[in-house]
């Protein structure tokens, strides 16, 4: 099994199944390309992926090329990794948010990529990001209250790799949490799998 990301300290897509083949324990061959190259880029992922487009898995002549596609692909593939809650309002509520997360928040996505080489800094707000990141904490909150945590939906799942990103923004541009969203987004940000791929994107910025 493949999966092709995109240059780790910048593509959001790529950690999430990254995030999830980890945790799952999937051994997989990683093939990273160099972001923001323009056609090179491209050419360079479209080698594996009709997309073009970061992240791609090829397991076999099998290529899945859509980050959320691909945990769905992971989780069927191997159900004893239990990549979705096993019950089920509580794994209706988990495809719930993280199909949110996948096709929403377009100004906080916009405003505050992910940069995880950049220091913590505090970054003035658009009106339109913060009611993002309102609406974010607000379901975090949510389902933390549903499900008792220590994750969204209690275990680990498919959800927390999708927030994982978004809990680095809040970190990188400064945007204040408390309670229960401010002890998740630190969840997240401390787990062994995000620690080895902040590690990786750190070095990468230093190559």
């Amino acid at each position: 099994m493949e999966i092709v990301i995109g240059t780790k300290r910048w593509s959001t897509w790529s950690l999430r199944p990254w995030l999830a083949l980890k945790r799952a324990g999937i051994p997989f061959t990683e093939i990273l390309v160099t972001l923001r190259q323009g056609e090179a880029t491209s050419a360079e992922i479209g080698k594996i992926s009709p997309s073009k487009l970061a992240p791609a898995l090829k397991d076999g002549d099998l290529v899945v090329w859509d980050s959320l596609a691909i945990c769905e692909y992971l989780a069927e593939k191997y159900p004893e990794a239990k990549l979705w809650p096993a019950d089920p309002a509580l794994r209706a509520l988990a495809r719930s948010a993280a199909a949110e997360m996948h096709s929403g928040f377009q100004a906080l996505r916009g405003e505050c990529p992910m940069a995880l080489d950049e220091a913590p800094r505090k970054l003035e707000l658009s009106e339109g990001t913060q009611k993002d990141v309102r609406k974010i904490v607000e379901r975090w909150e949510q389902l933390l209250a549903r499900s008792g945590g220590p994750f969204l939906l209690g275990e680990w799942s498919i959800t927390d790799a999708f927030f994982t990103p978004v809990a680095s923004r809040f970190r990188t541009y400064g945007v204040d949490l408390s309670g229960d969203a401010k002890a998740y987004a630190e969840r997240l940000l401390t787990t062994p799998e995000f620690l080895e791929w902040e590690r990786d994107a750190i070095a990468e910025a230093k190559a």
